[in-house]
């Protein structure tokens, strides 16, 4: 990018001052500095996290990303902001469930290799933080495949799907309650499992604290563990790792 800048500048495409905007690490916004350098170095641009933003707020954010033409990903947007969003931005997509909204130049799925992450939910009700689980890694490049409602209560579901979620590069496990899945998924499969508790379940569950705590005491080998509904913060170490094993299959 910086080599791009500098030869246009050179050609007399870009002033000086034109160049310098481009180059610059981020961008003040007067209540947000947008990270426009992220991608250079993470390999990904700014997300937004919607939450405690107001929608005006979002929108500007949105603005500077998308104008530099990199993708617009935003993550916890209740609906009555991501519509009124919408009215300002219709071309970007919301999805109510995971309440993302994104918006990417290249709708089309990615067609690579046959590498995919698992999306594995426990029960409906874990769904929110599933999907955010889902969305954000098909917007980061990634196949994805969805394996819902295969909870511990009925492990007869998970063990119809045990192969495929076996194929898969990584795993991303999504439970509430006692957060027993992610255990029983790390001792049947030989690749990362990546558990995200959620704050699903009856008192004593403790709004995701109890899940939390048995997945980090999880006895199966190769579970890592996230925060509580942190369904962004699981898929973005899920694609990290699909892409590492997407370059190795490139290289072989």
């Amino acid at each position: 990018m910086m080599e791009e800048i500098l030869k246009k500048v050179q050609d007399g495409q870009l002033s000086v001052a034109e160049a310098k905007d481009q180059l610059a690490a981020y961008e003040n916004l007067g209540f947000a500095k947008v990270d426009h350098n992220r991608k250079v170095r993470q390999g990904f641009p700014e997300i937004i996290f919607g939450e405690g933003k107001t929608a005006a707020q979002i929108i500007s954010i949105m603005d500077a990303i998308k104008s530099r033409g990199d993708d617009v990903l935003a993550t916890r947007v209740a609906k009555e902001k991501a519509e009124e969003i919408l009215k300002y931005q219709p071309d970007f997509i919301y999805n109510e469930t995971a309440n993302i909204l994104y918006w990417k130049k290249d709708m089309q799925p990615n067609m690579g290799d046959t590498g995919y992450i698992a999306i594995v939910c426990a029960g409906t009700s874990d769904l929110r933080v599933a999907e955010e689980a889902a969305v954000t890694a098909e917007f980061l490049g990634s196949d994805v495949r969805r394996f819902y409602d295969v909870g511990v209560a009925g492990i007869h579901r998970l063990l119809d799907n045990v192969e495929a979620i076996r194929d898969a590069t990584v795993s991303v496990v999504v439970a509430g309650m006692e957060g027993a899945l992610p255990s029983v998924v790390g001792g049947l499969v030989s690749r990362p499992v990546i558990a995200v508790p959620t704050s699903i379940g009856y008192g004593a569950n403790f709004q995701g604290l109890s899940a939390l705590l048995a997945m980090l005491n999880s006895c199966a080998s190769g579970v890592s563990v996230v925060n509580i509904d942190n369904g962004f913060g699981g898929a973005y170490n899920a694609v990290m790792i699909d892409r590492m094993a997407r370059s190795a299959r490139e290289e072989d």
